[in-house]
């Protein structure tokens, strides 16, 4: 599965930490073509290398595809880090 670029803007709290959503402009493409929008919002702190940020939160998809129609029916926790290159990692777990 490919994710394609997303808009996912963030505030610094005053205890330091971030809060961050993505407002139901991710989108999630297969191989076969099936996509997904989401929406998902967490909490965030700076790790001290460069821009490098790590993000724990919650996404929430919506698809009329029938091969991602679980999709529809969970909430999915997610870890999401950049390191200080800018590569980013995006681990989903369903929450059912």
């Amino acid at each position: 599965q490919r994710l394609r670029p997303a808009t996912y803007w963030a505030v610094l709290r005053p205890d330091g930490h971030l809060y961050g959503e993505c407002p139901d402009q991710g989108v999630v493409i297969t191989k076969d073509g099936d996509t997904a929008t989401y929406k998902a919002s967490g909490l965030g702190t700076s790790t001290g290398q460069g821009s490098a940020v790590s993000f724990r939160g919650a996404a929430y998809f919506q698809t009329t595809s029938q091969k991602l129609a679980r999709l529809n029916e969970v909430a999915l926790v997610y870890e999401w880090d950049v390191d200080e290159h800018g590569n980013a990692r995006w681990q989903l777990w369903a929450w059912t």
